[in-house]
């Protein structure tokens, strides 16, 4: 089963969003008037709807999404060359994680493993 999120974006910077997270097309189809875009990381079981003003949503306002990485020293120096402006990644007492915006004002929590016993 895969688990759907929206994620709030304007129309014309859908692609852009998915292109520089690296995130791929899970589903492309027209709705009635609306498209439904999916897209999902590699081998994610859960997926986001790219959504639109016409669907109800405003773009930036998804906060903290967090993400889990299986290796985030390796994502973070990815996603910087590609352009994106990562924070971290930071040692906190519940483990590893680092922070990033998407182009559109979206804020995300890329996170290592909780490590055993939190």
């Amino acid at each position: 089963m895969r688990r759907r999120s929206p994620w709030p974006v304007p129309g014309r910077r859908r692609a852009r969003s998915r292109g520089i997270l690296g995130f791929e097309v899970v589903s492309d189809r027209a709705v009635g008037p609306i498209r439904w875009l999916q897209v999902a990381p590699k081998g994610a079981r859960t997926s986001f709807v790219l959504a639109t003003a016409e669907m109800g949503f405003t773009p930036g306002n998804l906060a903290a999404t967090l993400l889990e990485s299986t290796d985030l020293d390796a994502d973070c120096p990815e996603l910087a060359q590609a352009g994106v402006e990562v924070g971290g990644p930071v040692d906190y007492p519940w483990g590893r994680q680092a922070t990033f915006a998407d182009p559109d004002g979206n804020t995300w929590v890329l996170a290592a493993p909780v490590p055993a016993g939190l």
